[in-house]
């Protein structure tokens, strides 16, 4: 194992998001797997013993004889994500951030805590600011930071250009959501075959009244004030692998020409995108003229980092809202994995890991 890489563990490894976290740090340039943890029926075992592999290509040679450990702190490990299920997160993440390691977390538990980041690194960096006083308010040495989910993560990455120049004030979405997006299995064949499944258990209330309010709140210093935005949205499952389609009506305080909002998107450079994060696509919002793009089949790995990009297209004026347009995204990838990891890699590069980590940073010029 490299001395110079930052040492990252994974908790909930061998579920599918936590498969698509040791899949996305084979190679990373700052992070490389240092322990896998999982269950306490799976701990003891190797991780190819344990771990029913589902996605594409090999389980990774080096960690097929790594030994799954329990999720609790002690091992050497800077860093963990964490792909925990609901029902274990809110304690196990707690105990981490305790014992010094930095959290960065894809499950929902404490993603409406006042103290803790709801992060899009395109979006909110400013939100690491909630950090310290995180710490403070808990006793912690360590931290968490989580990422939103799937849904809300590419509706915002579309919407805050846009927001950010002309405000947006209502938004009406119609998701049209992967079957992994319920994890694996999934949705049984029998009910998603020949079938669209109207409903899907807390999503529409995250989408509502939750996440994006947070994500495009301001941070005063001392909180995040949540932005005045309504949103109404209506959740659906989908016979689809992989890739959640959004359909989107826009209302705006000040309404822009068509070709300024293609121009916010066209010039969108947020700050991870100017860091040249590793796993920042290049750009972050890629917009496609065709009239019958963007597809799940076609377009959910497009961009720089495949699976990282959000990809818009179809904007039109609406005779009941300003603006309609569609939104697609990886859900897997970028809208959970690839989120956390992004969120870990703005939180090196900001300087939030500690020194070692912010040392790696200015190595590669990016702090």
């Amino acid at each position: 194992m490299s001395s110079s890489k930052i040492k990252v563990g994974v908790l909930g490894a061998t579920g599918a998001v936590g498969q698509r976290f040791v899949q996305m740090l084979q190679g990373h340039p700052w992070f490389e797997i240092s322990a896998l943890c999982a269950s306490e029926r799976s701990a003891g075992k190797r991780y190819a013993d344990a771990c029913n592999w589902n996605l594409r290509g090999d389980m990774p040679a080096h960690l097929r004889d790594m030994v799954l450990l329990e999720c609790e702190p002690g091992f050497d490990a800077e860093l963990v994500f964490s792909a925990l299920p609901s029902e274990s997160a809110t304690a196990i993440e707690q105990r981490f951030a305790a014992a010094g390691y930095g959290v960065c977390s894809n499950s929902r538990n404490h993603r409406y805590d006042a103290d803790v980041p709801l992060l899009i690194p395109e979006v909110n960096p400013e939100h690491l600011g909630l950090l310290e006083i995180q710490k403070q308010r808990r006793g912690w040495s360590g931290f968490i930071v989580t990422n939103p989910n799937c849904s809300t993560t590419h509706l915002i990455s579309a919407l805050h250009p846009l927001h950010v120049r002309f405000g947006v004030s209502k938004v009406f979405v119609v998701t049209m959501q992967a079957v992994s997006g319920a994890g694996y299995p999934g949705v049984s064949s029998m009910d998603i075959l020949d079938n669209i499944v109207p409903y899907i258990s807390g999503e529409e209330e995250k989408m509502e009244q939750k996440e994006p309010q947070k994500l495009l709140g301001t941070f005063d210093g001392t909180q995040v004030r949540y932005a005045d935005l309504v949103l109404s949205a209506h959740c659906n499952r989908v016979p689809v692998r992989n890739g959640h389609l959004e359909a989107v009506s826009v209302e705006f305080k000040d309404k822009p020409a068509q070709e300024e909002i293609l121009q916010a998107w066209a010039e969108y450079q947020p700050l991870a995108q100017r860091l040249r994060l590793p796993s920042a696509p290049q750009p972050a919002v890629i917009y496609l003229a065709a009239q019958d793009r963007p597809q799940p089949r076609l377009d959910r790995l497009a961009g720089t980092v495949p699976g990282m990009a959000t990809v818009v297209g179809r904007l039109r004026p609406d005779p009941l809202f300003h603006y309609k347009f569609l939104v697609l995204g990886h859900n897997t990838i970028r809208g959970a994995a690839g989120g956390s990891l992004l969120n870990a890699e703005l939180i090196v590069a900001q300087g939030y890991l500690g020194s070692t980590a912010a040392a790696l940073a200015r190595s590669l010029e990016v702090a």
